[in-house]
């Protein structure tokens, strides 16, 4: 891969380690720009012998706690934590800079759609010797698939969270709907609460929503990018996603959903007032906004 590789580079790893010797994925984050440092570099181990350092960048939150614990749990290796911002212009530019100085981290944490980029550019380390067959096993495939290219691993997948649908109990209990546990009971409950209540509606569709679409094409097959033959090839057309595209116009169309942004604030107040019954997203948004009458707990 072309750029520079030096002894600090990102993912120069330790054989020793026991966390992710690869520039770890995740679906998210967000923190402060403070840093600090969880040990000096001249940590001596009980065993009288120089305890090995590994610097780690990240921007998820709770990730000094994470190391702290780590190194409180013995004394060979010593993890010395830098909180970074998050998003392409905070922690992903300051790593870049640092990977073309040769003094970027052993470790850093980033965001599935970053990694091609990262490897790309010689940030991110092949690390396919290092995934062991015991490893693999332990792995969702479709998040180390993510993370693989021409089957080369460059980063082990560190957090994964399914799509789930948050809704209101009190208001699936007063229209006597059942949870839908598939895409045409979901279409069937969009009705029941269209006919039952003009101002309300089971869900929206999110202009917005971009993630949203391509979980729901991912979930039904689709596969928008693929590197097979050692290129890049992206197709939006694929019959997994017509067949969704063709779900979601139809409840458009019949005017079973809401259709606008999802952040905004008429979103945030079809939410809070209860004309939205349900809520599709990630597992992170539980309770931020599927907020219940008073009295009432929503799920």
């Amino acid at each position: 891969m072309p750029g520079r590789q030096s002894r600090r580079s990102v993912l120069a790893t330790i054989a020793a380690l026991p966390l992710s010797g690869a520039l770890s994925a995740c679906t998210g984050g967000g923190a402060d720009s403070g840093s600090r440092s969880t040990s000096s570099t001249n940590t001596i181990s009980t065993s009288g012998k120089r305890a090995t350092h590994v610097t780690f960048w990240s921007a998820l939150r709770g990730s000094q706690e994470v190391v702290d614990a780590f190194n409180r749990s013995q004394d060979r290796i010593r993890v010395d934590f830098q909180q970074v911002p998050s998003g392409g212009q905070g922690g992903y530019a300051k790593l870049s800079n640092a990977a073309r100085a040769g003094n970027a981290p052993d470790i850093a944490t980033i965001e599935y759609p970053q990694v091609p980029g990262f490897a790309i550019d010689g940030v991110a380390r092949d690390i396919t010797d290092l995934i062991s067959a015991g490893l693999r096993a332990k792995l969702l495939p479709q998040a180390l698939g993510l993370t693989t290219f021409e089957k080369r691993v460059f980063s082990l997948p560190l957090d994964i969270e399914p799509m789930v649908m948050h809704y209101r109990a009190d208001l699936f209990r007063e229209y006597g709907l059942e949870v839908p546990r598939t895409w045409d009971e979901f279409e069937d409950a969009a009705r029941t609460v269209r006919s039952a209540a003009r101002d309300r509606r089971l869900a929206l569709f999110a202009t917005d929503g971009a993630p949203q679409l391509a979980s729901f094409a991912w979930q039904a097959g689709a596969q928008w990018f693929t590197t097979a033959g050692g290129a890049w090839n992206v197709s939006l057309t694929d019959a997994p996603t017509r067949r969704v595209a063709a779900y979601w116009q139809r409840l458009i169309d019949q005017d079973l959903v809401f259709v606008n942004p999802v952040e905004s604030r008429q979103s945030d107040a079809q939410i809070g007032s209860g004309k939205v019954l349900a809520r599709l997203s990630g597992a992170w948004d539980a309770g931020a906004q599927m907020k219940a009458r008073p009295g009432q707990k929503g799920e």
